[in-house]
């Protein structure tokens, strides 16, 4: 297993864990959705991987920077570290190996 796939895993499980863990820290609803639908999203796209199906890179790395995205607006109005900014850290390390640099 080549570290996109395994990189992509870790953080569909972490984004499956925090959707959990902010319904039932805050009972927010959107969090538990965002959190399911996008570590779905992302364990499909590893398994695609997996398979050597290059469209799993593809959803992988769109997920990942849409993901980015989102937590990058969501630190920048809450201004709290934890979760947005975190979770940013994490986008981008998995974006860093999802977007290999060639020389």
């Amino acid at each position: 297993m080549n570290l996109p796939i395994v990189a992509t895993l870790i953080y569909a499980i972490l984004l499956l864990l925090g959707g959990i863990m902010g319904y039932i820290t805050a009972r927010s609803k959107p969090s538990l959705i965002s959190g399911v639908v996008s570590g779905l999203l992302l364990l499909i796209a590893a398994f695609l991987q997996w398979q050597q199906i290059s469209a799993g890179l593809v959803l992988a790395q769109i997920t990942t920077l849409v993901l980015a995205i989102v937590f990058a607006i969501r630190l920048w109005k809450t201004r709290k570290f934890i979760p947005a900014g975190l979770m940013l850290v994490f986008s981008v390390a998995v974006l860093v190996i999802l977007f290999p640099t060639t020389s």
